[in-house]
């Protein structure tokens, strides 16, 4: 088929606790975005229960793809593809997702395109700034990943740098549920934090100036040896320390990929991208450098099916459709190849 700036694609995107659908026409043109957080289910737990997140997909994909299509003030046969994520996630999860992705395309009779999740995270920025030019270094920060990409181009890029323990996400996640801040963590830090001093404290910056792979498992314990050692410290000062210490090696380590890849403008994206002192610290580093920031929404930062549906435009339009034989892949990597 041809695929064009006509081109609609229905995203669906349930690889964890968001069940989401969005209609994007032409790559970039988002016509609609529905998502539906799980955080009450799980917030109890203290994480995602993998159980639950499966049931709740299953009871609320429905009812959000309607939602989906209704907000676009279009009908079901004006869709020309439906895109899912088939990894990284949850096997069931992502299971409810590819299989409903799978049914709506062989009813329309149209192309089922398979996604990769992280890959569509470096199409956030595109949905709200489709004019940007590559060479361009994407910070990829969430709670499964933290990742340095160089985006040479749609579909060329090369990771260059990434956590060798921890994920920044998963580390705000863990410091919040032993400060006893809640579910999810990111933004339970970064609200406390702007209580804090984040001078309070001087939580080590590992690996900083070493290459550009990044490392938070030995904050995350310095973190939690401090206030076992002084029970009596400010929560506020703890998280906005904590918090400051994760910002300034993502800057500094984003900062120094992007120079070294010859890019001069950098974009953000994943969960942790939505933290209101890492895109300060980041507007102002690149501000500094003379380069360009792209910065998503806070609603693209988190997982949503627009960017499923933006990834899915591109993929189509290069590779073509992906067989209904398709199934997850729950453990996909950022340079993995989806069957085609």
């Amino acid at each position: 088929m041809t695929v064009d700036d006509a081109t609609v694609v229905l995203g669906i995107e349930t690889s964890c606790d968001e069940t989401a659908a969005a209609v994007v026409m032409g790559g970039n043109d988002v016509l609609s975005s529905v998502v539906a957080t799980q955080i009450e289910e799980h917030a109890r737990f203290g994480g995602v229960v993998p159980e639950i997140a499966s049931r709740a997909h299953v009871e609320a994909l429905t009812p959000v793809i309607d939602e989906a299509i209704s907000r676009a003030n279009v009908s079901f046969d004006r869709i020309d593809a439906v895109a899912a994520t088939v990894g990284p996630g949850l096997i069931g999860a992502l299971l409810v997702g590819v299989s409903a992705a799978k049914s709506i395309a062989l009813a329309l009779e149209v192309p089922f395109v398979g996604v990769n999740h992280l890959e569509a995270h470096l199409y956030a920025a595109l949905l709200d700034d489709p004019n940007v030019e590559f060479p361009m270094l994407v910070a990829l920060v969430s709670g499964g990943n933290t990742l340095l990409v160089d985006v040479q181009g749609h579909g060329n890029y090369r990771i260059v740098g990434q956590t060798i323990d921890d994920a920044a996400g998963e580390a705000f996640d863990k410091v919040a549920r032993f400060l006893e801040l809640g579910h999810p963590g990111g933004p339970a830090i970064d609200r406390i934090a702007k209580t804090g001093d984040d001078d309070a404290i001087d939580f080590p910056r590992a690996m900083l100036h070493d290459g550009l792979d990044l490392s938070f498992s030995g904050l995350k314990t310095a973190v939690v040896n401090h206030v076992r050692k002084h029970p009596e410290v400010s929560t506020a000062d703890v998280a906005a320390s904590f918090q400051r210490a994760v910002v300034d090696v993502l800057v500094a380590k984003a900062t120094a990929a992007a120079r070294s890849c010859g890019s001069r403008t950098i974009a953000l994206g994943g969960g942790v991208a939505a933290n209101s002192l890492l895109r300060a610290e980041m507007e102002s580093a690149c501000a500094q450098a003379g380069w360009r920031l792209v910065l998503p929404s806070r609603e693209m930062c988190t997982d949503n099916a627009a960017m499923i549906a933006s990834a899915g435009w591109y993929r189509l339009r290069s590779d073509g459709a992906s067989p209904q034989s398709s199934g997850a892949l729950p453990n996909l990597k950022l340079t993995d190849s989806i069957p085609r």
